[in-house]
């Protein structure tokens, strides 16, 4: 069953692209440039995800390497896991720049550290390709409907070619700055989104220890200035004990490790941040790695 949702598509002329990487992001985010009218390639590590998604995007293609992806495309996109990851799909004799035409802009979805996106941006430039690192924000549901933020960090020119496509899967598109921005406000994302979810966890334990009808008071709430995007649609799930959907646990503590490596680096004090990833640790011994984030509240219970 197809997991990507109907959008209308900005007028954009087609190009000829590839995406590496079709996980619960990916798959999506590839399927919306295909039907805005781009040719896509795709590839993926499992070549029966590849086949699937050519299923429900007939017309486009996979390549069984990222290298044959790479070839001919004006751009490159990718979401993977982790550094490692994104190294292995963009270099060597079998990686994207060894197969891209001169010019053409690799475009990084993953959340990867910043130290990783100045690498790879000046190897790109070695070649005469260009790199954008373009972490998201959104999650899966943003994914699928089309609508991420996207924190890019790289030339400008290289952004303006890739913005419009980009947002075939988008609700915003954002040069941020120079190459490893992107990465570093991916960062300030996950450390806002850390502490807003420890706070909304313990205001939810609190009024149930209480005895208050906890949604009741989350709408009530939720019309001043304690509302956020994750009370509004992750507090009544809380309630609800429901934690089967969003951002996982695992790949949370992936981001805050990173955030936490840039803070030593350049002396950042993260004290609430550094809290709540322990916190999730927490979480994993209880066998959530795999829950949403919001599932923060089951250590409080």
């Amino acid at each position: 069953m197809s997991t990507i949702n109907a959008k209308t598509y900005e007028a954009c002329p087609a190009r000829k692209v590839a995406f590496l990487g079709l996980g619960v992001m990916g798959y999506p985010m590839a399927g919306h440039l295909a039907r805005a009218g781009h040719q896509v390639t795709v590839y993926n590590r499992s070549p029966a995800k590849a086949q699937a998604w050519m299923a429900d995007c007939p017309g486009n293609t996979s390549a069984p390497t990222p290298r044959e992806a790479a070839a001919g495309a004006d751009i490159v996109f990718a979401c993977v896991g982790n550094d490692a990851d994104l190294r292995s799909v963009v270099l060597g004799p079998d990686g994207a720049f060894a197969g891209m035409k001169p010019g053409a802009v690799f475009v990084d979805h993953t959340t990867a550290s910043a130290a990783v996106a100045r690498e790879l941006n000046a190897i790109a430039q070695e070649k005469g390709l260009q790199f954008i690192d373009a972490p998201v924000s959104g999650g899966q549901a943003g994914a699928e409907n089309g609508m991420l933020t996207v924190m890019c960090g790289g030339d400008a020119t290289a952004f303006e070619l890739v913005k419009p496509v980009g947002m075939a899967f988008s609700r915003a598109f954002t040069l941020i700055g120079e190459s490893g921005a992107g990465q570093l406000a991916k960062m300030v994302n996950q450390i806002c989104i850390a502490g807003l979810v420890q706070g909304l966890s313990e205001a939810v334990a609190f009024g149930q220890q209480a005895g208050l009808d906890m949604k009741l008071v989350l709408d009530v709430i939720g019309k001043g200035a304690a509302q956020s995007w994750q009370m509004d649609n992750r507090g009544k799930t809380m309630v609800d004990d429901q934690f089967n959907f969003g951002f996982a646990v695992d790949w949370m503590r992936k981001d805050l490790g990173l955030v936490l490596d840039e803070a030593k680096r350049n002396g950042a004090r993260l004290p609430v941040t550094a809290l709540v990833d322990q916190f999730y640790a927490d979480v994993q011994k209880l066998g959530g790695g795999r829950w949403d984030t919001s599932s923060l509240i089951k250590r409080l219970r």
